[in-house]
């Protein structure tokens, strides 16, 4: 006949287990060390991402303080009304560059 496991025993065998599970985490889990990697390298592409949307950012802050109402810059004023409006003089010549 079996002796019935000890409560000690059982104790031991569930903490070994957590303990290993936690283990696995660590190594495996989505912040454990396999994944440090890929982490980086997602914040480097954060970084960069985050330099471009600045430099947009500041390019349209730019232009908001030249067109300013009390003091709008004249030639983007000019230049957002022939765009926009497709307004020109009669004596301008329209010469498009291809990209």
């Amino acid at each position: 006949m079996r002796k019935p496991v000890s409560d000690s025993k059982l104790k031991r065998v569930v903490a070994l287990g957590a303990l290993l599970l936690m283990m696995g985490f660590a190594v495996a889990g989505p912040t454990g060390l396999l994944a440090w990697s890929e982490n980086a390298a997602a914040l480097e592409t954060r970084k960069a991402e985050i330099a471009k949307l600045t430099a947009q950012r500041d390019a349209l802050r730019n232009r908001v303080v030249l067109l300013d109402p009390e003091a709008a810059d004249p030639d983007l004023a000019s230049e957002l009304v022939r765009e926009q409006l497709g307004v020109m003089r009669e004596d301008e010549v329209v010469i498009t560059l291809e990209d």
